[in-house]
């Protein structure tokens, strides 16, 4: 099994809210699974950094770049993955359902690889037709 880390997962755990920081230390270090934060998990926590430039959020963001630098396995989203995601993204709209599109590349990520979403968003990703995803903030 390889967890993915959705965006709130990486910025729960790095600002040490829920039960996030235990599960992580049990599921990925203790037990040496391995994480992936896709790069558009990593697009939308640059995103919201350079958005909020004080000094809480840049020892937030330096935090964030040993984490992300620390994964064991880099996310690149090869065009299988981009392919999959129009079809999520069409299985959603014709149920009247969408999501946001980096949620949606998210989803598309775990589903070709078949890796575990660890997200607190399970509202959304349980629209998505086998994804296999996790809460850890419970």
């Amino acid at each position: 099994m390889i967890y993915v880390l959705d965006t709130n997962t990486v910025s729960y755990f790095l600002r040490g809210e829920g039960n996030v920081d235990s599960h992580f230390q049990q599921e990925v270090v203790q037990a040496g699974i391995p994480y992936v934060i896709p790069y558009v998990v990593a697009f939308e926590l640059w995103r919201w950094l350079r958005d909020k430039p004080t000094m809480q959020i840049k020892a937030f963001a330096k935090q964030f770049e040993i984490l992300f630098t620390n994964v064991q396995k880099k996310a690149e989203m090869p065009e299988s993955v981009w392919k999959k995601a129009a079809d999520v993204y069409i299985a959603l709209k014709q149920k009247g359902q969408l999501i946001g599109d980096a949620d949606i590349l998210i989803a598309a990520y775990c589903l070709v690889n078949n890796y575990t979403l660890v997200t607190r968003n399970s509202g959304d990703f349980g629209r998505i037709s086998g994804l296999n995803h996790v809460n850890w903030y419970t």
